[in-house]
């Protein structure tokens, strides 16, 4: 099995934040069970309680919400390195589900285990910190996108957005520019139909800007996706270290 350690979410972390070699030593030894996940199988339930935080190690998975009419809204992607509900550790109740966008592999942190490394260690506790705010950052970023963009901007930016935060963590760049999803996931990602979707997948391929493989989805020209997606990096706070 590849990447069976917390290696990921260490770099994640390191992006933004500074550690002394004890801060990752102590984030290393963090206690973990491995479990593997098939597509749309749950990470997390809402209501349910936080016993674990969910660390992706491998594949994708969405955050959702159900509204009363049984319809879906994808309010977030993660990628491999991300702490699917870090959140939880201190709000203790899931107000939203996780699941499996493909094959995925994670590792299950006691949420006691959690309390007590950001206790001990000011500097991890703080990139925790920095981490949930980051994922606010990006919520309204989806906001905004859903609300004011057209729809061929809309795609554009959701898949500007997850090359570079697959880049962060070490992918390299023929692998990062590729996302599995559906045309229904991406609808409910960007507030679309799956026919509007399907219409704007192939006005990207014809502009040569991408090319589609079944579910896969890869990028050929970032610069000019970047452009077509009105994409400012700025929203995912890449530069805090320059500070």
């Amino acid at each position: 099995m590849e990447d069976v350690t917390l290696q990921r979410l260490l770099t994640k972390l390191k992006s933004r934040s500074h550690f002394e070699p004890d801060d990752e030593a102590a984030l290393m030894a963090l206690p973990f069970t491995l479990k593997e996940l098939d597509p749309s199988g749950y990470l997390v339930r809402q209501g349910e309680r936080a016993e674990f935080t969910c660390v992706l190690l491998s594949g994708f998975a969405y955050r959702q919400k159900i509204v009363g009419d049984g319809g879906r809204q994808i309010v977030a992607l993660q990628v491999p390195g991300d702490a699917v509900d870090l959140q939880n550790s201190l709000l203790k109740i899931a107000d939203h589900s996780v699941q499996a966008l493909s094959a995925i592999t994670m590792a299950r942190i006691p949420r006691k285990a959690l309390l007590e490394i950001a206790a001990t260690h000011p500097r991890i506790a703080h990139a925790f910190w920095l981490d949930t705010l980051v994922d606010g950052s990006i919520a309204w970023e989806w906001i905004a996108n859903i609300g004011r963009r057209d729809a061929l901007m809309r795609l554009a930016h959701l898949l500007c957005e997850i090359a570079l935060r697959l880049e962060v963590v070490g992918f390299h760049e023929g692998e990062a520019h590729k996302l599995p999803m559906t045309q229904e996931q991406m609808g409910d990602a960007l507030g679309l139909t799956t026919v509007h979707v399907h219409r704007m997948i192939k006005q990207l391929e014809r502009s040569g800007l991408i090319v589609r493989d079944k579910r896969t989805i890869a990028i050929l020209d970032e610069h000019r996706l970047r452009e077509v997606a009105d994409f400012q990096r700025a929203y995912l706070h890449l530069n805090l270290l320059d500070d």
